[in-house]
């Protein structure tokens, strides 16, 4: 309590005052206007120092009495963890105990006389059903030669003992995609966290141009694919996916037995690959990550959305393949990473750790490279970008390895332990990680944060925060939302000369989600001593008592919604470079009122963080304010404005983080932001004579109907499960309200 007491009297206290008994003097009255009496003094809610990563990565093997001829894949059953099952490109599955002193091996099935075994060509894919142990499903995708030809087939087989094995006789195929050439394959199998059944395919190699492969939905070759294996509706092998989260294609003609079609196939999942070789689902959060192998200059890492094109051979990475094209970008996704030929030519994709080991490479993407052995792990980076990070680097020989790996794919096991195939020698490795005394120091458990009181009734934040509020709120699925700023005693908040504010390095900014008015999650975003910008989220038990951390993400069904915990990496999509990184703050959002806990009083933001001495240089409040989206007193246009500031212009404004030329932002005039009466360059989503904003025409505006979806053509394209029909109601209102000549 000292700390917060007028100077002089904290001085009377310790004995150091004058003045006799009876005669203090009362404290001199708040500053004229300010919600607050006096600046809290902040020593508990600080941005901890982040220390550099240390742990290193060693490669045992993990079953040294086995050895595998050319194996591709390693899984296990769902739920049974007795087994592992790895597969031989030539056309073998075989299955072993999980036992380190295992040495032999079991026939699980055998497909070699139909199995198409040369270069790249083999048994490539397989995936257990989720309910294998129930109804004895498998599935498998191999390379066929037919009539002198390749082909690509997908099958399911079944067990006829309990799941002992697999009868090679109970073929039943689901789909074939005729190929040009032996490379360029894809195959890999696996269900996602939906039930669905996914497929990632090659462009399907040989000397003709890609292009009209990966680039075409009417043909499988350069997808990923998503089929539903329950469902066999008028006899057909397979369902597709439909509804708000299905196919992109779906309710078209399935494609012929050659892997086209006359429509966009619907079994389409996702377009533009190369040969995606290796891809998973981080088993906490769904995330779908994939490897894609590039040809003269790049290998690329890729989160794959529904509908989303990953650009081959546009691109090669996020570059021009063909720059004489003119390599048109618009509507094509970046990787997240990608690598040159100093570190390999031939990724491998693996795997986000999610196993038990104590490390700081939990929640990180795990992938290796066949050509130069490197094994590397993404770090989430500012604006949404990936850090690369060798564990091996390439060429070299990893600690429990007898020299230079060529990892050709990753187990995962079902309690979240990775191991790593060695093609060339045929042996199976441990993923064994050592040290980890690095790390962002952030507690696990919120009540050790020193932010919020978790042991009161509501977790309010200490009395040292310092509360705001913008006036243009973030839409967040329709939760309430409360903020404060913990901020080093002695520093200020840097205003800038645009109105952005700048916290100094320790500044903590804290924000609570409610739902229902119970608490769902706090987030904890961090500028960390070193300058860096990090966001961390913690997740409320239900006796609202305390938060953990969530690492890499989470959805969870609260209140009758799913709600997103972000990872780390989606923080810092929003949190981009281009906004400054602390949305929110910034003078025209500060400028309105807030009532202050402390006193309650009910008192202008600026009045108040001027009055004691938080902002560098003041500033006045009479300056321009943001409106409140909900606010019918102001006019139509500035409530729109100001939600399309605060919910599109962090990335959508001048060196954001996106391809598309639009500048959202509050104060850019409307004819300079590339969006009124605009053709749209990153797709028209089947809407006729469509605009980015068309003046007059809310059904004709893709700026709208992107609003009105949750899908890979979304806005915003992260962290919203719910629409917000009071923002898309405001922004039809104004933009039927706009006419040509507003937009000139």
């Amino acid at each position: 309590m000292r700390a917060l007491l007028p100077a002089y009297v904290a001085l009377i206290l310790l004995g150091c005052g004058g003045g006799g008994e009876g005669s203090n003097p009362p404290p001199p009255p708040p500053p004229p206007g300010s919600g607050l009496d006096q600046r809290p003094s902040n020593t508990t809610c600080l941005a901890p120092a982040r220390t550099a990563g240390s742990s290193t990565l060693s490669t045992p093997r993990a079953f040294p009495n086995l050895t595998f001829a050319s194996p591709v894949a390693m899984l296990q059953v769902p739920g049974d963890a007795s087994r592992w099952f790895v597969l031989e490109q030539a056309g073998l599955v075989r299955a072993f105990d999980n036992n380190a002193a295992v040495n032999t091996t079991q026939v699980f099935l055998d497909i070699s006389n139909r199995v198409f075994n040369s270069g790249e060509a083999g048994l490539l894919g397989f995936a257990f059903h989720p309910n294998f142990a129930v109804n004895g499903r498998a599935y498998v995708h191999y390379s066929a030669s037919v009539g002198g030809s390749v082909r690509a087939i997908t099958s399911e087989f079944m067990s006829p003992d309990g799941g002992l094995t697999l009868n090679p006789n109970s073929e039943r195929v689901l789909l074939t995609v005729n190929k040009e050439a032996s490379n360029h394959n894809g195959g890999n199998l696996a269900f996602g966290p939906d039930g669905f059944l996914y497929l990632g395919l090659g462009d399907g190699g040989g000397g003709g141009d890609p292009q009209e492969n990966a680039q075409n939905p009417q043909r499988l070759l350069g997808k990923m694919l998503r089929v539903d294996v329950d469902q066999q509706p008028g006899g057909a092998p397979y369902g597709i996916p439909g509804g708000a989260t299905g196919n992109p294609f779906a309710g078209n003609p399935r494609c012929n037995i050659d892997g086209t079609g006359t429509q966009n196939c619907p079994e389409i999942y996702a377009l533009g690959l190369r040969n995606p070789w290796r891809w998973s689902f981080d088993r906490q959060t769904g995330v779908l990550w994939l490897a894609d192998v590039g040809q003269d200059s790049f290998e690329e890492i890729d989160i794959i959305d529904r509908g989303g094109n990953y650009g081959w051979d546009t691109r090669e990475g996020a570059h021009c393949f063909e720059p004489s094209s003119g390599c048109q970008t618009a509507g094509l996704i970046d990787p997240v990473a990608e690598y040159g030929r100093a570190m390999g030519f031939s990724v491998t994709g693996g795997y986000v750790y999610r196993g038990a080991q104590t490390t700081e490479q939990f929640g990180r993407y795990i992938f290796a490279d066949f050509g130069s052995g490197m094994i590397a792990s993404l770090t989430p980076g500012a604006g949404g970008t990936y850090v690369l990070t060798p564990l091996v680097q390439p060429g070299a020989t990893p600690p429990g390895a007898p020299g230079p790996l060529s990892p050709s794919a990753f187990g995962e096991a079902n309690d979240g332990e990775l191991f790593l195939l060695d093609y060339s020698r045929g042996q199976i490795r441990e993923l064994v990680f050592t040290g980890g005394g690095g790390g962002d120091n952030v507690p696990q458990q919120l009540s050790a944060t020193g932010c919020i009181n978790t042991s009161a009734a509501g977790a309010p934040p200490l009395l040292t925060l310092i509360p705001y509020a913008p006036n243009a709120a973030f839409w967040s699925d329709g939760a309430a939302k409360e903020r404060w700023i913990g901020l080093l005693n002695g520093q200020n908040i840097a205003v800038q000369g645009d109105g952005d504010w700048d916290p100094p390095n320790g500044t903590v900014l804290v924000k609570h989600f409610r739902l229902a008015n119970q608490l769902v999650e706090t987030r904890l975003f961090m500028r960390h001593p070193d300058g860096v910008w990090a966001g961390y989220t913690y997740e409320w038990n239900a006796g609202q008592t305390e938060a953990t951390r969530i690492t890499g993400g989470k959805t969870v069904t609260v209140a009758g919604q799913d709600w997103i915990f972000p990872s780390e990496a989606q923080c810092m999509q929003c949190h981009t470079q281009a906004a400054g990184f602390s949305l929110g703050l910034e003078t025209a959002q500060q400028n309105g009122l807030l009532t202050y806990a402390q006193t309650g009083r009910n008192a202008n933001q600026i009045t108040t963080l001027n009055a004691v001495n938080v902002l560098s240089p003041p500033v006045a409040a009479n300056l321009p304010a943001y409106a409140n989206p909900s606010d019918t007193g102001r006019t139509l246009t500035e409530r729109a404005r100001a939600y399309l500031h605060t919910n599109c212009a962090n990335c959508h404004q001048p060196l954001g983080p996106t391809p598309v030329a639009l500048d959202l932002r509050h104060n850019t005039a409307l004819v300079q932001t590339g969006a009124c009466n605009v053709a749209p360059t990153a797709g028209d989503l089947g809407i006729a004579n469509a605009l980015i904003i068309a003046p007059g025409d809310d059904a004709r505006s893709v700026l709208l109907a992107r609003m009105a979806r949750r899908d890979a053509y979304a806005m915003p394209p992260i962290a919203s499960n719910m629409r917000d029909s009071a923002g898309e109601q405001l922004i039809s209102a104004w933009i039927d309200s706009l006419t040509v000549a507003s937009c000139q």
